[in-house]
């Protein structure tokens, strides 16, 4: 049985992200955001979706890698008549004192040994492929119209080339330019070239202002680059994916839209960040969250558009195949219509270093009280309802164990807040929130089975309520802790070490394929009651899991290790950093080895 894999890696620049197969295709990119329609979509559809790539004639065989330290990914491929080199990058570096970050995607090639022919084909798409547009020949450029706005794209190669399906035979180094609104006007080769040593220095430079300990370190250094251009620089949002309705399992029909913003996976992500040393993320996510709240007397949704806005209906894309024929393709989510309470204390934990981390001025937070008083009586008034929990039920809502469990960890992070800006008003009134809140969480105990269950009344487990243990509710040296793991990996961990989110049927059936970050929990979990050695065994058992860069998918089949669901997933990649991070510090191994 042969292992489905993604094969492909991601660039970008907190601007744009886009997907680049091993085939040199680019098979996924989204203009002007991350949610905007794709201009090029084969990944879901080969027909409509567009194309963009440079394929030699004949066979060949390619191989993918990153240039050290950076996101940005070079492409080599091999004929009978000679190789190539394809490097691909979204620029990003300092200049005019802020990040330099253009709708622009550069790809260089280069000869490297022989004469290769190769064939250049760039055909982007509009309104998801619905929308063919016009190529217009200009003197070293192209010029596609019909969309929002013109893409440009500028070579040094023949445009001829463009027009007509012939070859070319690669003597020397060729550069092509793809622009979104404003084109490029500077000089070709001298402006690229610039362009792309100021972004490898730029990565490098983000990489060494990094902490990050020995353990499985250049695994964490890829997530960490993966994540960091998941973060919409412009409004600070964070988006749990790039892709769409790349499915949970074939013919699941469990496809789904993650280029949006979850208030909860944004907590695991500036976490993570946080773990590294990098808080200027955090810091542009405050501000997301103060614009979102700003004005709102109603509810927080779980997720919003990346520049905050709240309505993304879910439309089902009928005219698009979907990944290897799979549908439905969905365009927007519907679970922006859901209550969800955790979400209240996701934003109060996420933000927590901003008020207690003395490298923050943060005695100068004037709207402090404020802020941390609206969301304890967001918690209040929610803290007695039922939701559709963390994992987003359509049809059924209950007590969730891990929803009163964030209720518990934001009110206590509000009581800390309240400490250090000295509001005695706060801290009594999140103290009660945690009382209530540890009442609920109480009532999913089954005293019989030792085990908290995932909701009031039920007998399910959940591996969302491994976090018991990772936020302290449980005392990780407390038998209760121990128990609780025991039993919950006796129901939901795999022989190779992988873990369901659950077993029991939801709106679409049993779940057939395991998911990434509870496997990390778990071996979180395991490092908090100090079961190490089967931490590190764990966490080396995952890390095969990955595609040939390193990236990880949302979902793995226990089965055979296929790669499912949204790639690459935020989500996993905090997994493995938090993961490697908490080994690290019970290994309590010295930061930098000697």
């Amino acid at each position: 049985m042969s292992r489905h894999t993604y094969n492909s890696g991601i660039i970008g620049n907190c601007a744009f992200l886009a997907h680049v197969q091993k085939s040199t295709e680019i098979s996924w990119l989204c203009w002007p955001t991350f949610d905007s329609s794709f201009v090029f979509g084969s990944m879901l559809d080969k027909k409509k979706g567009g194309t963009f790539s440079i394929l030699p004639e004949g066979d060949h065989t390619t191989e993918q890698y990153y240039i050290e330290n950076t996101n940005v990914l070079c492409t080599e491929v091999t004929t009978a008549a000679g190789k190539y080199r394809v490097t691909d990058f979204a620029p990003r570096f300092r200049q005019y004192d802020r990040y330099y970050k253009p709708l622009m995607l550069i790809r260089k090639i280069e000869p490297l040994t022989g004469d290769p022919t190769i064939r250049i084909k760039c055909e982007p798409v509009g309104d998801y492929g619905r929308q063919p547009l016009q190529k217009l020949r200009g003197s070293n450029h192209i010029e596609f119209t019909g969309g929002d706005e013109a893409i440009r794209l500028t070579s040094n190669m023949p445009i001829t080339h463009f027009f007509e399906d012939n070859v070319y035979v690669l003597t020397e180094t060729k550069y092509l330019v793809l622009t979104y609104g404003q084109p490029l006007e500077a000089p070709l080769i001298s402006t690229v070239e610039h362009f792309l040593r100021e972004t490898i220095t730029y990565w490098r430079t983000w990489i060494k202002h990094s902490t990050i300990s020995p353990f499985y370190q250049q695994q964490v250094i890829r997530s960490a680059l993966a994540l960091k251009i998941h973060q919409y620089e412009d409004t600070g949002a964070i988006i749990a994916g790039s892709t769409t309705s790349l499915p949970e399992s074939p013919g699941s029909g469990r496809n789904w839209d993650y280029r949006y913003c979850w208030l909860r996976d944004s907590y695991y992500v500036i976490t993570s960040l946080n773990h590294i040393g990098h808080f200027e993320e955090m810091e542009r996510y405050a501000s997301y969250i103060a614009n979102i709240s700003h004005g709102d007397e109603g509810r927080f949704q779980p997720l919003y558009g990346i520049d905050g806005r709240k309505l993304l209906i879910e439309e089902i894309m009928e005219h698009l195949e979907g990944y290897e024929g799979n549908q439905p393709v969905r365009v927007g989510n519907q679970a922006y219509e859901h209550i969800q309470n955790d979400v209240y204390g996701q934003a109060l934990i996420s933000l927590l270093p901003l008020y207690t981390d003395h490298r923050f001025v943060f005695k100068e937070r004037s709207d402090s009280s404020k802020w941390v008083s609206f969301l304890l009586t967001k918690i209040e008034r929610t803290m007695d309802e039922k939701d559709a929990g963390i994992w987003e039920f359509r049809n059924f809502a209950n007590y969730h164990c891990y929803t009163n469990l964030f209720q518990w960890a934001g009110s206590s992070a509000a009581l800390k807040i309240g400490r250090a800006i000295d509001d005695k008003g706060i801290m009594t009134r999140a103290e009660n929130l945690m009382k209530r809140a540890a009442k609920h969480i109480e009532d999913c105990y089954d005293a019989e089975r030792n085990v908290y269950t995932n909701a009031v009344g039920s007998p399910h487990l959940d591996a969302s309520t491994l976090q018991l243990i990772m936020m302290n509710y449980l005392d990780p040296a407390s038998e209760r802790a121990r128990d609780h793991l025991t039993a919950l990996e006796k129901e939901l961990k795999t022989p190779q070490g992988l873990f369901y989110r659950y077993l029991h049927a939801d709106d679409f059936g049993k779940p057939k394929t395991t998911f990434l970050i509870c496997a990390f929990w778990y071996v979180e979990a395991l490092a908090c009651v100090g079961r190490i050695d089967d931490a590190v065994r764990t966490f080396e058992q995952l890390l095969p899991y990955a595609n040939h860069l390193n990236l990880f998918s949302e979902d793995i089949d226990e089965n055979d290790g296929s790669q499912w669901g949204n790639f690459p997933q935020a989500y996993s990649h905090v997994g493995l950093m938090n993961a490697a991070y908490r080994i690290s510090m019970k290994l309590d191994r010295p930061l930098f080895l000697i």
